[in-house]
């Protein structure tokens, strides 16, 4: 089914108008799809008690609801990214959505720890086709700067859904009880699903001149990169369950895996292939310094979340929805941080970005004095105003860092570099998790179950991430500005 042709509406605007109403129409599904598959990242976080008391999980069960929906979602983002490019975005996007949904709905059924494990599983996969759709679909509608507007929606929606992914689950917790609320935690993406599954065929644009064949979408570099990042990721998604020092020998096996495919791609290319990942592009420093700057950041971001909800609940006794309240502020920054982002990026380039981490490092530093002197269970109030600044400069640092990453990508590769992308910000945020939770756990321990300084030092390696990405924001200005001159 094409996409549709110009309502009544559409005819009477001018052409450029409804043209760009169609635009909006088709990425406004999206967005909307990209917030459901970003929200089940963290919303499971504050409803993991209810699941341990309901199917008796054991800890390890809980780690691989929790990381193996991360670790699914990582090994797809490239491959999806690239049959999208090779064979048109619709089609992609919708069985994905359709697979997440179906696996939402069967992940709310779980009868056992095991059955919930398969279903979260499925719905990375799931997630990880959709996403890179939604980039490839800015880069393929909009040109140039404009494209500065909608990367500003979607980092919008990439930061709240992660922030207020804890308040909405909090929130299902509560209406439905802590027995059957976890479920919900799931179903609520049912409906939305299939709404959307059926407005993105609709309304998303087919794309003429797509290349069959197997060849165009490199199945030996599909593997080898799978197996690279599966490898890369595993030991430290469970570096908390798997004790000892073993597993870290997966590392040098995975950068042997991931040498291998480089060598692989270009070998493919030469041959006349058509690569899974254009490799080429780490040559643009646009791309490759953002992409370092992406996963040093989701690093730090993402495990505040991960300790400051373990904190709030286990630690302080505070309910489900509570510890989503207290990091609104963190989410209602972002949004406004991510719009105003937007805006600006056109016109102030890599120092705003490099102005987003200055702030969001005085954020956690302010929490960190916040918590110093309000340890108790008032932590949540004290740390209001500096989450609040951490928030806006997140959404200063992930609206326009992802817009200048992809700024020189060609539309042809635009869905395996947005996949390439995303997979960074997930390896670096299996690292900020990996790294993060082993300093609060062993502080933990170290001193007798003391959550609040636990806690803050967590912070303080979250906020070694943040300066290590600022220093390469600020690195790039520099020798921008050198280049000019």
């Amino acid at each position: 089914m094409a996409a549709p042709t110009p309502s009544d509406a559409d005819r009477d605007q001018p052409p450029d108008r409804a043209a760009d109403r169609r635009r909006w129409r088709a990425l406004s599904v999206g967005l909307v799809a990209a917030f459901m598959t970003l929200l089940d990242v963290s919303i499971v976080n504050v409803a993991i008690p209810s699941i341990r008391a309901a199917l008796q999980a054991s800890p390890s069960d809980l780690q691989w609801v929790l990381s193996g929906y991360a670790l699914t979602f990582g090994l797809v983002l490239v491959p999806a990214g690239r049959f999208g490019d090779a064979r048109g975005r619709r089609g992609a996007f919708v069985v994905g959505l359709i697979g997440f949904t179906a696996a939402s709905a069967a992940a709310g059924l779980a009868q056992s720890a095991t059955w919930l494990i398969v279903a979260r599983l499925i719905q990375g996969v799931a997630a990880g086709v959709v996403n890179p759709q939604v980039t490839g679909l800015i880069q393929e509608l909009f040109r140039g700067p404009e494209r500065g507007r909608p990367f500003g929606v979607l980092g919008a929606t990439i930061g709240v859904s992660t922030a207020i992914g804890p308040l909405l689950g909090g929130g299902l917790i509560a209406v439905a009880g802590p027995h059957e609320g976890w479920r919900w935690v799931f179903y609520v993406n049912v409906p939305v699903g299939i709404v959307a599954a059926i407005l993105g065929w609709r309304l998303i644009p087919t794309r003429h001149g797509a290349v069959p064949g197997w060849r165009t979408l490199d199945p030996v570099g599909v593997v080898l990169l799978g197996v690279g990042v599966v490898v890369l990721l595993l030991p430290l998604v469970q570096e908390q369950q798997w004790r000892g020092p073993v597993k870290w020998l997966l590392l040098p096996v995975a950068a042997a895996v991931l040498f291998a495919f480089v060598r692989w791609e270009r070998h493919h290319r030469r041959a006349g292939g058509a690569p899974v990942f254009e490799l080429s592009l780490f040559r643009l420093r646009s791309y490759s310094l953002g992409a370092v700057i992406a996963l040093l950041y989701f690093a730090g971001f993402t495990a505040i979340f991960f300790v400051f909800t373990l904190y709030l609940q286990t630690g302080l006794g505070y309910s489900a929805l509570l510890a989503g309240l207290a990091v609104t502020p963190f989410a209602l920054g972002s949004a406004v941080g991510a719009v105003v982002g937007g805006r600006l990026v056109n016109r102030y380039g890599r120092p705003l970005v490099a102005a987003g981490l200055l702030l969001v490092a005085l954020g956690l530093a302010g929490t960190i004095v916040a918590l110093h002197f309000v340890p108790g269970h008032d932590a949540a109030l004290a740390t209001t105003a500096p989450l609040l600044l951490a928030g806006f400069g997140s959404g200063l640092v992930i609206t326009p860092n992802q817009t200048l990453t992809l700024s020189e990508v060609p539309v042809g590769n635009a869905g395996s570099a947005a996949g390439m992308l995303q997979t960074g910000q997930r390896i670096g945020s299996a690292i900020g998790i990996a790294g993060v939770g082993s300093v609060f756990f062993a502080r933990l321990a170290a001193t007798g179950f003391e959550w609040s300084i636990a806690f803050r030092d967590a912070l303080a390696v979250a906020l070694v991430f943040m300066l290590v990405a600022l220093a390469a924001a600020v690195t790039d200005v520099l020798v921008a500005h050198r280049s000019r001159g």
